[in-house]
């Protein structure tokens, strides 16, 4: 039964994927590309690129790709594991619910916390620093979404109310996500950075990130309904 997952979840992630490439291309590359002027603009020429900005581009596209299969087989694992376990019994609603899910938790929590910032910020002797404290938030802002989830499950069983119930597990996600912000160390100071182009290269960010999750859920729910009839014509 996980094959079919697994094989649902890279299709839905190479298509994702190709959709989050097309709006960072449009969205993200012009502040990419302000971005670098400013930094030859401080620095002079610089050292020589090692790909043009073409096949930078083009490059792109491979990369989210590439992304977009990873997470989708990812995605297609978790799936079947937590399938019989969600509270939906829809194919559709399921996997609309588990990539929310994992978006809060693997991006968007993190995101607030350390917000996407263009490759001339940040001093280059702390990258290290910062990389481990955001795969530091990124884990455990996925353990407050699975916290969150199993407290959601356990007080559905007991037949808590559902305000009761959506209350005490947003009061709770607050909490914790408010203690990782108090404990892991602050994000870097974009300094003199120009706000408008810094802006523009954040959102751009979120919403390839919005875009990769949102078509996963689509798709990947889509693929299991489709199979679903399948099924059912074929019995």
């Amino acid at each position: 039964m996980i094959v079919p997952y697994l094989r649902r979840g890279l299709a839905a992630g190479l298509l994702a994927g190709l959709l989050a490439g097309l709006f960072a291309f449009f969205f993200g590359e012009p502040s990419l590309e302000g971005a670098i002027q400013l930094e030859e603009a401080a620095g002079g020429e610089g050292e020589e690129e090692l790909f043009s900005r073409s096949t930078q581009e083009v490059g792109l596209f491979f990369a989210t790709s590439l992304f977009g299969v990873t997470v989708g087989g990812i995605f297609g694992l978790i799936y079947a594991f937590f399938r019989s376990r969600l509270a939906s019994k829809s194919e559709w609603n399921r996997s609309l619910s588990l990539a929310g899910a994992i978006f809060v938790g693997a991006f968007l929590i993190p995101y607030l916390k350390y917000p996407a910032n263009p490759p001339t910020v940040g001093d280059p002797e702390t990258i290290g620093a910062r990389t481990a404290a955001y795969l530091a938030m990124v884990a455990l802002s996925l353990v407050v979404v699975l916290a969150a989830w199993y407290a959601a499950k356990v007080l559905r069983e007991q037949g808590t109310s559902a305000p009761a119930r959506q209350l005490a597990v947003g009061l709770g996600v607050i909490v914790a996500v408010g203690a990782l912000f108090l404990v892991l160390p602050a994000a870097p100071d974009p300094g003199e950075f120009p706000a408008g182009l810094l802006w523009d290269f954040r959102l751009s960010s979120l919403g390839t990130q919005l875009v990769l999750w949102t078509g996963l859920g689509v798709v990947f729910g889509l693929l299991c309904e489709r199979a679903n009839r399948r099924e059912s014509l074929g019995s």
